[in-house]
């Protein structure tokens, strides 16, 4: 079952017209969200990224989408599909109503919410496994405002991701227009270099990552990291002692090739069992 504008529906009977504006013109966000056993993890920070977002993308945000509508809505989709013990990703989209042609008839939104098992265990875990990236420079993501938000137009991430599929790699680095280090195709990249913490900032067009707002707040309580948010260039890559990434779905997901350079995982294990005391103690 999914929610379409409130109603619950099954999968197989949901209707999208051609003319829906997040199918035709990509008009529309999304937020996906993990839930662990009935808890939506950093609710709060998806909720309002997703009202900046509507705000920014001059939607008209209706007077129910308050917060606690929003998490009933999820709850009694997870309950209605029997996922209630279960982690879940849930994923909301919310696109402007049909109508218009690249200037919209109406400012209105609809909405739909989809939840999906994710057979993880309630707490975020590291993969040993290698997981080897490249660049990916067929394609750039401009370096403004627009790409920091989680919308339907995300072209290059899916280039990438298929560039990486083509050519044996787990996954690419995205790059902006300024040919400077951005993210990877799925979450927010960090580098480690001694005791300094770095990732590129959100003017450079990066995605305003929930797990990344996370960790930049961890990092504040640890004064013997030094984070910075600045701009990355590709050759810094090669001289950061580790690489990863972040999303709400993996958490942390280590780096550990990168051309011919290996790296290690200590400060990304660490970080993650910060993150999950702070899971437990309710985030």
């Amino acid at each position: 079952m999914i929610n379409s504008n409130g109603v619950h529906v099954s999968e197989d009977q949901a209707v999208l017209t051609v003319d829906n504006r997040g199918y035709a013109y990509g008009d529309a966000i999304f937020e996906t969200v993990r839930i662990n056993q009935g808890t939506l993890l950093f609710w709060e920070d998806h909720y309002f990224r997703m009202m900046a977002s509507m705000r920014m993308l001059r939607m008209q945000i209706p007077m129910n989408f308050t917060q606690e509508f929003l998490e009933q809505e999820i709850q009694s989709l997870i309950e209605v599909n029997k996922l209630k013990d279960q982690v879940v990703r849930a994923k909301i989209i919310v696109h402007r109503v049909s109508g218009g042609l690249y200037t919209p008839d109406s400012r209105e939104v609809g909405y739909t919410i989809t939840v999906k098992s994710l057979e993880k265990t309630p707490f975020y875990t590291i993969s040993e496994a290698p997981y080897e990236v490249t660049l990916f420079k067929d394609y750039y993501i401009a370096n403004d405002l627009l790409s920091t938000l989680k919308s339907n137009s995300k072209l290059p991430n899916i280039l990438g991701g298929i560039f990486a599929q083509e050519n044996g790699f787990d996954n690419c680095i995205l790059l902006n227009t300024n040919k400077m280090v951005l993210e990877a195709t799925n979450g927010n990249l960090f580098l480690v270099k001694d005791n300094k913490i770095k990732t590129p900032p959100l003017s450079d067009g990066c995605l305003q990552g929930v797990l990344r707002t996370q960790l930049l707040r961890i990092l504040e309580k640890f004064p013997e990291y030094e984070v910075e948010e600045s701009s990355v260039s590709p050759f810094e890559l090669q001289k950061a002692d580790e690489l990863f990434f972040t999303n709400v779905i993996v958490g942390i997901q280590p780096i550990t090739k990168f051309k011919k350079k290996e790296y290690k995982n200590q400060v990304s294990k660490r970080l993650l069992g910060i993150l999950n005391a702070q899971i437990r103690l309710g985030n």
